[in-house]
């Protein structure tokens, strides 16, 4: 029975490796397409954007308008898209923040709020990056599949792991019965990157559905260094 523990858990650490270096590859494509896009088409639309509010039309003000209207949406788009490729910006404005422009961003699709106990302190990028993705993905779950009004999301440190907490009051699913789509899986992939342990709480219909996450304070694996080092 020792040896067989010993196994299993051998197959838990590797698989979860793998998840990390799963991860970290799609990242690191996704921020460079995102910063591609972000930098360099977008900030060639500013410029025609700009050009064109400068040009003399002679009287050609409906087309004028046409195409700057035109243009603005194309800047929104190619900013909508970086944006979802990878979060460019939330290096420098951290998790929370990010995650409060997303929640005013959905505001209009359901009701998302957010609770930050005193005492959080800024993750490192790579487990900030994971919890946001994960956050997203919830997010856009319930939006599409559960029905629900409301999203409750809730943050705290402890002095060895850091918890997060995110549920609805939508129909909720059984997870031993319904299959895994991708959003759980992809869930699921971002938490075992992290070397974290999460547990659905979601065995009633119409309950509505939650995720509890322990993410350890270093995320480090056995005999590794840091991922992001």
């Amino acid at each position: 029975m020792k040896e067989k523990n010993v196994q299993h858990e051998a197959e838990v650490l590797h698989q979860k490796k793998l998840a990390l270096e799963n991860i970290k590859a799609q990242e690191e494509e996704r921020k460079r397409i995102a910063v591609t896009i972000h930098d360099d088409i977008g900030n060639r639309l500013n410029i025609l954007s700009l050009w064109l509010n400068n040009l003399d039309t002679k009287g050609d003000e409906i087309i004028k308008k046409n195409i700057y209207s035109q243009m603005s949406a194309l800047i929104d788009a190619a900013r909508s898209i970086s944006h979802s490729l990878y979060p460019v910006n939330l290096e420098s404005v951290g998790l929370v923040l990010y995650v409060e422009e997303l929640i005013a961003n959905l505001s209009h699709k359901i009701n998302i709020s957010m609770q930050v106990m005193p005492g959080y302190k800024k993750k490192d990028l790579f487990v900030e990056v994971q919890l946001y993705r994960i956050i997203q993905e919830f997010t856009t779950n319930v939006i599409k599949h559960s029905d629900a009004t409301d999203i409750w999301i809730y943050i705290k440190d402890y002095p060895y792991n850091m918890a997060v907490v995110i549920s609805d009051n939508g129909q909720g699913f059984d997870y031993d019965k319904v299959k895994k789509g991708m959003g759980i899986k992809n869930i699921e992939s971002r938490i075992q990157s992290m070397n974290a342990a999460y547990k659905w709480k979601n065995t009633f219909l119409n309950k509505g559905s939650r995720i509890i996450i322990k993410i350890p304070k270093h995320n480090e694996f056995p005999n590794q260094d840091s991922p992001d080092r």
